[in-house]
């Protein structure tokens, strides 16, 4: 019996959302609210006014610069903000699950949204729950409940057991009746909890409020003295109204909101390069001056992606890189991709299917599924030969090492790897092979 190392990519967590029970705080935005949102910037409206002192002193050509510049700041962040909310309402319809529900003693799908209080919904691999209930029946079914939990390791249900909205169903199947819809699910509530968050001004921002405010005082300051100076010394109070005007424009930094915003939409496009929504532009600075993230030990900033890392045969580990895997790690491999589903939802039955491929032109011939006597998996094969039949079986580690049934000195050093794998923050799978004859 061999074991193999995994362990979890690191990377922004997805946000999930299903119809009614989309996060309220990812709501999308309609065209009025951004173009709001757009306007209270206080340096957008700061140079708004500056356009319309022009036009009232019938300075035109300043005044039709600077209202240009205007608009091109408003088209540039309604065009950024505008792409983020498409792309938001694009997740939300994506993610929506649809649901297999009996009613009326038919089985009928529909929407996700359209369940019900007291439906019975057929849960089956590759299903996401619409909404959360009991389950009144189950056959071997694992749920992946990442995205409330942290946790990438699907758990096993049994009948009586709760199911959550917006979980993923890896294996198996089973039947739940509905408790829970909307804002009363356990998804939900996080969104009502979000709801309930402030959202505070980044430090940017901030900062540049304080500087609109501290020009709005000196260019009034400024524009005062020079009415009154003005008007006494020479007596004409309108020049002098015109030239405090012209005084408190010379002092209006008009490229501020420009920069800012042309800053704000590189980064947001730079993040869009990597897959990464930025709803709000200046989430890019706070971004930025991260220096520490902190997580749970599950590690909840993951993609829910699991990625082999070594391989550990006789005792002899290898460390797996970009280079070919060596003959003597091959079969190892191959034999925990036997073991694992065809076409697999779970992360681990992934991860290998990512390092290598089934063998051609073998027919499965029998599944042995997880239980509680025995947590492993394993699969029967016929190999085009028809030579025989091959038994691949991956699970604990302790539950291969019973069926491969090793004496106490093997089990130890078994028991040895994996304790040294663990403490490195790897999870470690046994793999098996037998083969046999039924003749």
């Amino acid at each position: 019996m061999n074991s193999i190392g995994l362990t979890k990519s690191e990377a922004e967590r997805r946000l999930l959302s299903d119809g009614p029970n989309l996060l309220p705080s990812a709501k999308p935005r309609n065209f009025f609210q951004l173009f709001i949102g757009v306007l209270r910037e206080p340096m957008l409206s700061l140079l708004v006014s500056a356009g319309v002192i022009n036009f009232i002193v019938s300075e035109i050509l300043d005044a039709s610069i600077l209202m240009l510049t205007v608009f091109i700041v408003i088209g540039i962040s309604l065009y950024q903000e505008r792409r983020t909310e498409r792309a938001l309402i694009a997740l939300r319809d994506l993610s929506s699950p649809r649901a297999l529900v009996v009613r009326d003693g038919i089985e009928t799908r529909i929407p996700g949204r359209d369940v019900v209080r007291g439906d019975l919904v057929i849960l089956c691999e590759g299903d996401r729950v619409p909404a959360d209930g009991r389950l009144v029946s189950a056959s071997h079914l694992n749920a992946d409940e990442s995205m409330l939990t942290g946790e990438s390791l699907s758990v096993l249900k049994k009948s009586g057991d709760q199911v959550y909205s917006g979980t993923l169903i890896v294996k198996g199947y089973g039947r739940a009746i509905i408790e829970s819809v909307g804002a009363k699910t356990e998804l939900g509530k996080i969104g009502t909890t979000l709801q309930s968050i402030e959202i505070e001004r980044t430090h940017l921002q901030k900062e540049v409020d304080r500087i609109v405010r501290f020009v709005y005082i000196a260019a009034t300051a400024a524009a005062l003295a020079v009415v009154i100076i003005y008007g006494e010394t020479r007596g004409n109070w309108l020049e002098g109204a015109l030239a405090g005007i012209a005084a408190s424009m010379a002092l209006i930094p008009e490229e501020f909101p420009v920069i800012l915003t042309l800053f704000f939409a590189i980064g947001a496009w730079r993040m869009s390069q990597k897959r990464v929504i930025t709803r709000r532009a200046p989430v890019i600075e706070t971004l930025g001056s991260a220096t520490v993230i902190c997580v749970d030990k599950t590690g909840t900033l993951t993609m829910n992606q699991m990625t082999v890392q070594e391989i550990n045969v006789d005792g002899e580990l290898h460390v797996l890189n970009d280079d070919a895997i060596p003959d003597k790690y091959r079969e190892i491999v191959q034999s925990a991709l036997l073991a694992s589903p065809i076409n697999p939802f779970d992360p681990m039955d992934k991860a290998f299917h990512a390092i290598t491929s089934h063998e051609k032109n073998w027919e499965l011939i029998r599944e042995y599924p997880i239980s509680d006597k025995l947590m492993a998996i394993s699969h029967v094969w016929e190999p085009p030969e028809k030579d025989g039949f091959v038994v691949a079986a991956k699970g604990a580690p302790e539950a291969i090492a019973k069926l491969c049934r090793l004496d106490d000195q093997k089990i130890q050093a078994i028991i040895r790897d994996v304790d040294d794998a663990t403490n490195r923050g790897f999870r470690v799978l046994g793999v098996a092979k037998a083969k046999f004859d039924p003749q």
